[in-house]
């Protein structure tokens, strides 16, 4: 019987841009027949780490069923490797993770860890495989981060940690049981509104953020691109999703933090609702760029109708 006041389910990867820190604005930022729904369907066509899927399927244990999407492939296999076969997942980890801590230098500690990158970057492992390496080389490599090449190779350096957590049996186990009522898509975001069978369904959106300064961007998470065509792209989506009843929230970045006549999602979503949102930048080249920034939370509905 699964116990959702035990649960403990959360990101099983380290993510660049995942939403943890914006959990308690979009809490207060959805729509007010999300907890009282019978039949609650929710949609996440830009899945990442999932931090947000992991939160909002703990908080609202009404949601018959969820759809998510990304169009990174080793996330599909991840998600999906998690969902069906968790225990063969944890025995491959801990045997990675038994072997990376018997290493007792740090030279070897890295070529262990470009032999194991440069088996990921084959491309000719099955999904147990490629699960397994992702983790353990997410875990193992510079500051947590995911970033592939123009040719989609794995390409972020050796991180320097004395005894990473490679194996998390209990996350990986929580995040199975919360994945059997969840589908999994591999492919554009627009595919999942074809799987949605509820007249309102909950749509919550995090494509990658428009780069808020020339040394800000990092969506390197696929080959493709987003840039700017893609945002308003992604806007005629919204347009379409509101036409057909479903409510949506959309999170992405304030292009007003270092330029305030900056009007570009302003301009966009002007028949929306906009509201920004305080929160924290840890990603940046210079050091002196992080720290508290704003973000967008844009909806089609009023975020105060609580």
């Amino acid at each position: 019987m699964f116990d959702t006041k035990r649960c403990t389910a959360r990101p099983f990867l380290k993510w660049a841009g995942g939403k943890a820190q914006l959990i308690s604005s979009i809490s207060i930022s959805l729509p007010g027949y999300i907890k009282t729904s019978k039949d609650l369907v929710y949609v996440e066509p830009f899945l990442g780490s999932g931090a947000i899927l992991f939160w909002f399927l703990q908080a609202f244990p009404n949601t018959k069923k969820a759809i998510v999407n990304d169009i990174n492939p080793d996330l599909f296999k991840a998600y999906s490797i998690i969902k069906k076969e968790p225990a063969n997942l944890i025995k491959e980890l801990a045997k990675l993770q038994d072997k990376y801590y018997s290493l007792n230098n740090e030279e070897d500690r890295k070529n262990f860890f470009l032999v194991q990158r440069e088996s990921f970057n084959t491309r000719n492992l099955n999904p147990l495989q490629n699960t397994t390496l992702l983790i353990f080389i997410n875990r193992t490599c510079y500051n947590g981060l995911y970033r592939v090449n123009s040719k989609g190779l794995f390409n972020v350096p050796f991180g320097k940690y004395s005894n990473p957590r490679i194996c998390d049996a209990e996350t990986i186990r929580w995040d199975s049981q919360l994945l059997q009522k969840v589908t999994i898509l591999n492919g554009d975001y627009t595919e999942t509104l074809s799987y949605v069978d509820s007249p309102k369904a909950f749509f919550y959106l995090d494509p990658p953020y428009k780069p808020i300064s020339n040394s800000s961007s990092f969506n390197a998470y696929s080959i493709e691109s987003f840039d700017d065509a893609e945002q308003e792209r992604l806007k005629d989506f919204c347009t379409r999703i509101d036409a057909l009843g479903h409510s949506w929230l959309l999170s992405n970045s304030d292009v007003k933090n270092f330029d305030s006549k900056n009007e570009y999602f302003d301009n966009l979503y002007k028949e929306f609702n906009i509201n920004r949102v305080r929160a924290t930048r840890r990603i940046n080249s210079n050091s002196s760029k992080r720290g508290e920034i704003f973000e967008l939370l844009i909806s089609n509905y009023h975020q105060d109708n609580q």
